[in-house]
């Protein structure tokens, strides 16, 4: 039998944590490998981030468009090239890619493999490259960086029905007549709001109470009633039971999730696309887990402790294979811990960081800490601060008035243990607070503080000053 090539650390996946780890390993002077299956930069910049930002940065313009009277401005008849949307995004994607393979390629002791890993035991993988020949190779230390695919529901009929999920529906030549969409999560939203502003109708399908089941029923309210205001059509406790299609057009069998809703009654929606939006499941099962002897959850992700250490020495897991929030900053800072702990003999770990993220939806939503469900829920006493964004100057100018802010604070220690910014460059906004989070200040430094005006960071002014109690 041949013996496996060694090497110091072999790396699965090529995600937004794996490629600044593969080059401080190297940079380190460890003989690295890289094992990547398809495309170097992961979720984030080939099916994620990069992608979908770009498109809905189409989608703004065409938004903007539309209202232009509204600025005082006259334009002609609007035209959506899709066919160009997507270029410009193939673009983008290629860009960044490219980038990312030539620096790791020119890295010395870092050997970049295409190629699908396997574990044969718990220090060896076994690599089948494009073109079918396989290889061994073992390290001391492994990182499992293979992120996570759109999962498919088990709907009765869909394995039969054509159907788009969160890759596929980005490279359409045209626009959807009538787009179907099951979720309304993060993806479902995005596309949604996407489609529909490049002239798609559009009917948005979940199966909670409510939008976005991770927010406040405040929040979740205020963006249903922004997307009903743009023409989007959402359906509540909505359990898709059917799907099936014929001669272009796609039906699908909808019915109340809750025998005792009475919302609406058991119905057929008929649509021309149908995006599949209802999650994502980790890429463990091409990996051979059990012949390392790596444990994963019931649901397939890796095991790992605080300092991201599967329960086998020496092999690590991060990103979204690990579970947990699936960010690409989360991605990140997952390789920061493991350069500190691996290279730098430190003691970082997960514990206590600060989860920030936006759903780019627009107006967008910014995000960082506690909800007031979860603050309620472990009987914190605190104060709401909430301000609707008609009352910030700079979003009256701009004319992009909807939504609101508000912000979770410890009635005792004045401590600002969360906020929810929905609005105009929500994220943005969002990230101010996080910083006097991290800095730990009391809100009354946003409140008291001095911030140019007209900016939308001066409203924190007023937001701090607008406690309901």
């Amino acid at each position: 039998m041949t013996v496996p090539e060694h090497h110091d650390a072999i790396i699965i996946g090529s995600g937004q944590g794996a490629n600044p780890l593969a080059l401080a390993l190297a940079k380190a002077g460890l003989d690295t490998v890289l094992i990547e299956r398809e495309h170097i930069g992961g979720t984030c910049i080939n099916e994620g981030c990069t992608p979908t930002k770009t498109m809905i940065a189409s989608g703004r313009v065409a938004y903007l468009a539309r209202r232009s009277a509204d600025y005082g401005v006259s334009t002609g008849e609007l035209r959506i090239d899709m066919a160009r949307i997507r270029e410009r995004k193939r673009e983008i994607v290629a860009s960044f890619r490219d980038s990312g393979q030539a620096s790791l390629e020119k890295t010395a002791h870092l050997k970049l493999i295409f190629g699908e890993a396997r574990f044969t035991a718990a220090k060896i993988v076994e690599i089948t490259a494009k073109d079918g020949t396989r290889s061994q190779m073992s390290a001391e230390r492994i990182f499992i960086n293979a992120g996570c695919r759109p999962a498919v529901p088990p709907i009765e009929g869909l394995q039969g029905v054509p159907h788009l999920n969160s890759t596929s529906i980005m490279e359409l030549d045209a626009v959807p007549e009538h787009l179907l969409v099951l979720g309304g999560g993060y993806v479902g939203l995005e596309f949604g709001q996407l489609f529909r502003r490049l002239g798609s109708r559009v009917t948005i399908v979940q199966g909670g109470s409510q939008l976005l089941n991770r927010e406040d029923r405040d929040i979740a309210d205020a963006v249903l009633e922004i997307f009903r205001q743009d023409g989007v059509e959402v359906l509540l406790g909505a359990m898709a039971t059917r799907v099936e299609s014929s001669q272009g057009e796609i039906r699908l069998n909808v019915a109340p999730a809750d025998a005792s809703q009475t919302s609406f009654a058991t119905t057929t929606l008929t649509g021309t696309h149908l995006l599949i939006a209802t999650g994502r499941v980790p890429n463990t099962e091409a990996l051979n887990l059990p012949a390392a002897g790596i444990a994963a959850d019931e649901h397939g992700f890796i095991k790992t402790n605080s300092k991201l250490e599967t329960n086998v020495a020496g092999v690590y897991a991060l990103g979204d294979i690990k579970g947990g929030p699936a960010f690409t900053h989360i991605s990140y800072d997952d390789f920061r811990i493991l350069r500190t702990n691996v290279l730098e003999k430190g003691d970082a770990s997960i514990e206590g960081r600060m989860v920030p993220y936006a759903v780019f939806i627009d107006p967008e939503l910014g995000r960082i800490g506690m909800s007031e469900t979860e603050a309620r829920a472990q009987k914190r006493d605190i104060r709401i601060a909430k301000m609707t964004m008609s009352r910030v100057s700079r979003a009256l100018e701009m004319d992009e008035s909807r939504g609101f802010m508000k912000a979770i604070v410890d009635a005792n220690t004045g401590q600002i243990l969360g906020a929810a910014i929905l609005g105009i460059e929500g994220g943005e906004i969002m990230s101010q607070i996080q910083l006097a989070m991290m800095g730990k200040l009391s809100y009354t430094a946003l409140r008291d503080g001095t911030f140019a005006h007209p900016t939308l960071a001066e409203s924190l002014n007023n937001l701090f000053a607008k406690f309901q109690d």
